[in-house]
């Protein structure tokens, strides 16, 4: 660990989910957060078979330890004066999640932080805006904003920046849905490609979260609905017609909901093999983005009846910053708060 500044820090922040594991280093000072280093991404699929076994296999937990060793050799090339590591869904639904737990000590010399559905909401927002922040008043979306972060165990949906005098990172409301495209892929959709039978019935169960989401989130009056995670922005860019995946291309655009929702729809009938040929889908989400599609392309629709200003413009906003980017900002802030 290196000296703390009274006006900066240098934090780490690791997000394990079902699907993968990322790593962010970056500066954060009062203007926000700067990386210092690339980015990394490990698709891992740590919650294989969760949702079935409620266990973390022997196998997935091998593939979680080896994006730790690779962090770890990163974190060595970039002194941090902090590490912060949160697992969301798959770890919380895991029995034996203290296996996990003393493997990613012993690599990483951290406990990682079990977050509640809650919690994981309120990072997903507070990093999904915080690059609007730094935009001028012209190019801000309207408020208030509904921010959607598509995981692979979970989704959350969370409703906040009322355009008020509060800050735009404020939370007024939110809830996680135990769907993700992990999930959605081993209830349902166990054929290749998914027969309609399995698509309903994943439908069947989506809009039943869907409804429990939107008797606690009031998202009549949202004024930008913000997409979040690998399934949103990967849809994106097949929407955009991007033959690979160019997260520059993607980060901040604004999406047409017909074209998202006619790719969603595509991908989801395709065969494994057919999505493989799609180039801007990364391997290790072939098998699994369709669950993902499917559970996207029926938010857009629900949101759409349920709250038209959200959409009124056709489209929304797809970002590469949500959890991640959350809890390495909050932690910055935590460190220079104290």
């Amino acid at each position: 660990m290196k000296g703390v500044s009274m006006d900066q820090v240098t934090v780490a922040g690791v997000d394990c989910g079902t699907n993968s594991i990322r790593l962010l280093i970056a500066r954060v000072d009062r203007q926000g957060l700067h990386p210092v280093a690339p980015r990394l991404m490990r698709v891992i699929r740590l919650g294989e078979g969760v949702d079935r076994n409620h266990r973390f296999s022997d196998q997935a937990l091998e593939r979680a330890f080896e994006a730790c060793r690779l962090f770890a050799r990163q974190l060595q090339e970039h002194p941090v004066d902090g590490l912060r590591f949160v697992a969301t869904s798959a770890t919380r639904d895991a029995d034996n999640r203290e296996s996990f737990e003393e493997g990613v000590r012993s690599i990483l010399g951290v406990t990682p932080e079990v977050i509640s559905g809650s919690q994981e909401a309120s990072l997903s927002f507070l990093g999904a805006v915080s690059v609007l922040e730094q935009r001028g008043s012209d190019d801000m979306p309207p408020a208030p904003y509904l921010v959607v972060d598509l995981g692979g165990g979970s989704t959350e949906l969370v409703l906040g920046g009322d355009g008020s005098d509060l800050p735009v990172d404020q939370v007024k409301a939110s809830y996680s849905m135990n769907i993700g495209s992990v999930r959605m892929t081993e209830r349902h959709l166990l054929d290749d490609p998914p027969t309609q039978e399995q698509i309903d019935q994943a439908l069947e169960d989506v809009d039943g979260w869907i409804d429990r989401a939107f008797d606690q989130v009031p998202v009549a009056g949202v004024g930008s609905l913000i997409g979040v995670s690998g399934t949103v922005t990967t849809m994106s860019a097949l929407a955009l017609g991007c033959k690979v995946y160019d997260r520059h291309a993607v980060d901040g655009r604004s999406i047409p909901v017909d074209a998202a929702r006619r790719v969603d729809d595509q991908v989801l009938n395709m065969s494994r093999q057919e999505r493989r040929e799609l180039k801007a889908i990364h391997p290790g989400r072939v098998d699994v983005i369709g669950g993902g599609a499917l559970i996207w392309s029926r938010l857009l629709e629900r949101l759409g009846r349920a709250s038209p200003s959200a959409l009124a413009s056709g489209t929304y906003v797809a970002s590469e910053h949500g959890l991640l980017d959350g809890l390495v900002l909050d932690y910055g802030r935590t460190l220079l708060r104290e």
